[in-house]
């Protein structure tokens, strides 16, 4: 870490809206370049917003519901697409060891500096806990994560506990395309997601 990012880090106070986007994955280059892998297909907040919280994660990153520890805010300079990851270059960070040293680290931002989207698209982290009922007001659980298979995200459906059978089985999955043919809606209001889709699926 640099002594630039040090300084920020004793003097600006840690937001209380921080979201976790996505963990460094190592170097890209040797200019000081970093590659990130996000969190989800949809990357835009890590490409627009130009404030990020970086934090030391126990699993690297690779748990969403993780929380950070040792969070600082740096500055993105620059960012960009690169297959699936985002490479980006940030403030204070120069040559390739300096960015290998934040391997590792989660990349958080402020969910109130995140893009207006536009009609029916969603942000991930909004859909996670929603309840799920199919069009004949059966309840499949609620939205316990969502998967990027390449074509299209699926959402993964847990069953609640009071809808088990059992209280030694493991709780049914679903896992249900987000596309409008099995989603027709989605009502973030009342939070509840209705799917074309049978409890025997």
């Amino acid at each position: 870490m640099t002594p630039e990012i040090m300084q920020r880090a004793m003097t600006t106070p840690v937001p209380a809206d921080l979201i976790s986007v996505g963990y460094i994955t190592g170097a890209y280059g040797v200019q000081g370049w970093v590659r990130i892998h996000p969190y989800s297909i949809e990357a835009s907040a890590l490409l627009h917003v130009k404030t990020w919280w970086l934090g030391r994660g126990e699993n690297k990153g690779e748990v969403r519901s993780e929380v950070p520890t040792e969070v600082h805010d740096v500055e993105k300079l620059e960012a960009k697409r690169h297959g699936d990851d985002v490479v980006a270059r940030i403030m204070g960070v120069i040559g390739r060891d300096a960015a290998e040293a934040l391997k590792g680290s989660v990349i958080q931002i402020q969910r109130s500096h995140f893009p207006v989207l536009s009609d029916n698209e969603f942000y991930w982290l909004d859909l996670i806990g929603l309840a799920v009922e199919n069009c004949q007001g059966e309840s499949l659980g609620v939205v316990a994560d969502l998967i990027d298979n390449g074509a299209h995200p699926i959402l993964r459906v847990v069953q609640s506990k009071e809808n088990e059978t059992t209280t030694t089985s493991p709780a049914r999955e679903y896992l249900i395309p987000f596309v409008a043919h099995f989603v027709p809606t989605v009502d973030q209001k009342n939070k509840k997601i209705i799917v074309d889709w049978g409890l025997d699926y």
